[in-house]
């Protein structure tokens, strides 16, 4: 089976789901890395230099729309992909994520595992 070198960073405070998309990316063999609060995401981010992000927005410290607008104005994480992964399914919220450069947003109620994974692979072409 090929390696896929491409690094992924997990930021999400709920374990059971951080769990699941841990079990299912490290099957598909990436390298994986976990966070659970937006804190420990910003180090992560420039420790681990992951190629893509999943990112949630309710969490504890800082949260991911805080995150999110910090990595896109550091150079040094700028280019990480940005996926929003996350239980906020307004439309205002989706506008302020993209704008503040998500690449991607998904809403957890309403996406299955498989389509999480189909954008991530997407994004990491």
């Amino acid at each position: 089976m090929e390696s896929n070198s491409k690094k992924i960073l997990i930021v999400e405070d709920d374990d059971s789901l951080a769990g699941i998309y841990e079990v299912r990316l490290s099957n598909e063999s990436y390298s994986l890395n976990r966070v659970n609060n937006g804190e420990d995401a910003l180090a992560a981010a420039i420790d681990f230099q992951p190629d893509l992000i999943l990112l949630d927005i309710m969490m504890p410290k800082v949260s991911g729309f805080d995150v999110l607008d910090i990595l896109k104005n550091t150079p040094e994480t700028a280019a990480i992909k940005i996926v929003m992964l996350t239980a906020m399914g307004q439309e205002s919220d989706k506008k302020r994520a993209m704008e503040l450069g998500a690449d991607d947003y998904l809403v957890k109620s309403q996406v299955l595992i498989v389509d999480v994974l189909d954008r991530i692979k997407k994004q990491l072409q």
